[in-house]
């Protein structure tokens, strides 16, 4: 990449002048009026006439000028011919473009959306549906071997609390409330587990396999695919009889129960096997360790939920990599916010809830019952910010045409199609064997930065800097449309057809559909 190209000019320059281990970067400036990139190496080393006089006698291939700015940034303006170059690239690689292999060799096992049978797909689980998705895909273009998974809580009290009278709210209440109720759930629960009573395990295989068959068709809607499902019915027993096994080594027992003392990691205690010798969700992440290691022997796997979970995943990794000492350094937990409606936070015990087809359903009744415009529209609010941080859902902003939103997006990407369909008439092939424009535009000088962008979200796990990107592309693209005639000339044609290619992959990458017709 031309960054690159330039940083290592810039590090020769000051090799030359015998400047040793200086920090500097290597920039887009905010206002493109000031260049393509620019450096601060002027400032950090107090030499920027020196410096600027080594780099100006003979720029980079793809550079036109240097200049030196203020008091000590230089700045890197591209050629016209690196601009048209880049042009070709685009359409040359078409869907390839933007992907790199930074992560070749590298395997990742990324577990994300983990929706309960016999609970509802909520809002939550869409939210992490969406970063989840957007991760794994972002890895991907960075080279890397990626498996997903799903983990279902099959097995436990939300189980008992859903079959003790059908409704999992209800039983929720009267396990708080009413003591006799919560033997018979707590009796219920024991029953389950250990399959005991044949009735009981029909009602519980027939809602296991209604509650799975409805993730699937969400799943589809979503446009996500798992390679591997895991339950907690399959960890339980092997994460219990790790944790049995580890006793006086990694876990101790305290008053009937096995703990694991995070105080010796810099964090707290947490229960792994409960005085009944059960297996907590602890021990089953222990278990679930296990098999995902056997199933795909990763180099990193990451784990993505709410944030409310931070500490629990804090001792669990800690935990997982005494026990499997291979895995040390190789677990991740990915964090991210809630997302709330504008009427509040909602709750499953309570069963004042909002469902992730509810929420799909509502988005589409905005735009005019558009499926992938809908799941667009939901995503993009998800993504388009800091993962780590809390989403107040906006119905208005999320379909808005104006900008900022996934629609904006999506009818940018439509119009550029609908330009090439057109134009299909009038040109037999794009050409760029022509005189180039006397200026550059602005949608030139965003489409090759695609490729870093792509490397900068996969290195901090960050789908909001794709979507950023994209929007400011989709503006520089729109302004384009609005000012030029594009049939009939080769180079515009060009340009719309590398902005379609580069919208078309950075909306792939993120899992946001990008229809051809709007």
């Amino acid at each position: 990449m031309i960054a690159k190209e330039i940083r290592t000019f810039v590090e020769r320059a000051l090799k030359k002048l015998g400047i040793t281990e200086t920090e500097f970067v290597v920039e887009h400036p905010t206002d493109l009026k000031m260049g393509d990139y620019s450096t601060n190496v002027g400032i950090k080393t107090d030499k920027a006439k020196e410096i600027f006089n080594h780099l100006a006698v003979q720029p980079p291939s793809g550079v036109e000028r240097v200049d030196l700015a203020g008091p000590g940034f230089i700045n890197f303006y591209l050629s016209k011919e690196f601009f048209k170059e880049n042009l070709k690239e685009i359409i040359d690689a078409g869907e390839n473009f933007g992907k790199n292999e930074n992560l070749k060799s590298q395997k990742f096992f990324i577990e994300h959306t983990q929706p309960n049978p016999f609970k509802t797909f909520h809002i939550g689980h869409l939210m992490n549906n969406t970063i989840g998705e957007s991760i794994a895909r972002i890895v991907e273009a960075n080279g890397a071997e990626v498996k997903t998974a799903s983990y279902h809580g099959d097995v436990g009290m939300h189980v008992a609390k859903t079959l003790w009278k059908g409704d999992y709210a209800a039983g929720a209440k009267a396990f708080e409330d009413d003591p006799v109720a919560k033997k018979e759930i707590e009796d219920l629960n024991r029953k389950i587990y250990d399959r005991s009573d044949p009735e009981i395990n029909a009602k519980y295989d027939e809602g296991r396999k209604k509650s799975l068959e409805e993730f699937k068709e969400i799943y589809k809607r979503l446009g996500t695919k798992f390679d591997f499902n895991f339950f907690e019915s399959e960890t339980a027993e092997i994460g219990k009889k790790i944790v049995l096994g580890n006793i006086g080594k990694v876990f101790e027992e305290s008053e009937g129960a096995i703990i694991f003392k995070g105080e010796k990691a810099g964090l707290h205690t947490r229960v792994f096997l409960n005085s009944d010798k059960l297996p907590t969700y602890e021990a089953k992440e222990v278990g679930l360790a296990k098999i995902k290691k056997e199933k795909f022997p990763f180099d990193l796997s990451m784990t993505v939920t709410a944030n409310e979970q931070d500490a629990f995943f804090d001792v669990v990794e800690a935990a997982i990599g005494e026990v499997f000492p291979e895995l040390k350094g190789k677990l991740k937990h990915l964090s991210h916010g809630m997302l709330r409606l504008p009427t509040g936070k909602m709750s499953s015990r309570t069963g004042d809830i909002i469902t992730a087809e509810e929420l799909i359903e509502e988005v589409k009744g905005k735009v005019k019952d558009d499926e992938q415009v809908a799941i667009g529209a939901i995503k993009y609010m998800i993504l388009r910010q800091a993962i780590g941080n809390d989403i107040v859902f906006d119905f208005e902003k999320s379909v808005s045409t104006e900008g900022d939103s996934g629609v904006y997006l999506q009818y940018a990407h439509a119009r550029a199609n609908s330009i090439l369909e057109k134009a299909k008439n009038t040109a037999k092939n794009i050409n760029l064997e022509v005189e180039l424009p006397s200026k550059t535009r602005e949608v030139e000088k965003l489409l090759y930065r695609f490729p870093e962008i792509v490397e900068r979200a996969g290195a901090e796990y960050a789908p909001n800097y794709i979507t950023t990107y994209l929007t400011k592309l989709a503006s520089a693209f729109n302004n384009f449309y609005a000012h030029e005639q594009i049939i009939g000339d080769p180079y515009r044609l060009a340009v719309t057809q590398a902005f379609q290619i580069v919208m078309k992959n950075g909306l792939n990458i993120l899992g946001i559909p990008a229809p051809e017709r709007m």
